[in-house]
């Protein structure tokens, strides 16, 4: 008589808990694994954060910030000098150059002065579509490099606007029994939420013939309760926060750090 086939596939598994078992302890060590840029950087000794054709929303400066931003985040963390010099007022030099015309913008509400006129009709993604061309302009873009000592360049365009739905979500209500018990039920409640979208395209050229070398672009989203008042400027920090890992691992080696567990 055969006897049956015995299954073997859970055998490994009861071999490591049987050592994790006879083991007296474990710990963990940190560890680091590299993330190779995705540009060739090591031609360039200086990156020139230019400007941004930016617009969506009048409470902030799109361009100013994003420039500030990012050329604080190059001095901290990249490799290349950042050149330090005003920022383009590229919005105005776009659509002089395509020959665009935006509708009337509406008044600003910040204080401070803008690297561009209020951004009029670039209101939503498919408004920035006509400026893809500017990026491709190469006899402008080595103009601008050669004024910067053939800096790597960074550009784009940068998209903060509001955005308001509505409908279902799940929450959680608490409630207690007449002993006192508490108890959670999730239950759909109807809302109005606000928030932001940012939608940015870095494009890097090469500063000492033009060219572009790279081009990215990211979307994020953040909504509040309807009854939440959030700056404009804090929302714009808050998403760009999240996007900067990537924006930097485009010049720049990162580690992403973890642990490992080793038994004793």
């Amino acid at each position: 008589m055969i006897a049956p086939r015995r299954k073997t596939g859970s055998l490994p598994l009861l071999v490591l808990v049987g050592a994790l078992a006879g083991c007296t302890s474990y710990y963990e060590i940190p560890i680091e694994t590299p993330i190779q840029p995705k540009l060739d950087t090591s031609q360039f000794q200086r990156v020139f954060v230019a400007g941004f054709v930016a617009g969506g929303n009048d409470d902030i400066d799109g361009n100013l910030e994003t420039v500030r931003l990012l050329r604080s985040q190059l001095r901290q963390k990249g490799a290349l000098r950042v050149v330090e010099s005003e920022p383009l007022s590229l919005t105005t030099i776009a659509t002089e150059q395509l020959g665009i015309e935006l509708p009337p913008p509406t008044p600003a509400a910040t204080s401070e002065p803008s690297t561009d006129p209020p951004a009029g009709g670039i209101r939503e993604e498919r408004d920035l579509e006509p400026f893809d061309k500017f990026f491709e302009n190469a006899e402008y873009w080595k103009k601008i490099g050669e004024e910067h000592q053939g800096a790597l360049i960074v550009t784009g365009t940068i998209l903060f606007r509001p955005q308001t739905t509505s409908g279902f979500v799940q929450r959680e209500q608490e409630t207690y029994d007449e002993f006192g018990r508490r108890r959670v039920t999730p239950t759909r409640v109807y809302m109005e939420r606000n928030g932001y979208i940012l939608r940015p395209t870095f494009v890097f050229i090469d500063g000492r013939t033009g060219e572009t070398l790279h081009t990215e672009t990211f979307r994020e989203e953040i909504l509040y309760n309807q009854n939440t008042q959030t700056p404009a400027l804090s929302s714009f920090f808050e998403l760009m926060d999240r996007l900067l890992p990537s924006f930097l691992n485009s010049m720049t080696s990162q580690k992403i750090r973890g642990t490992r567990v080793l038994l004793k």
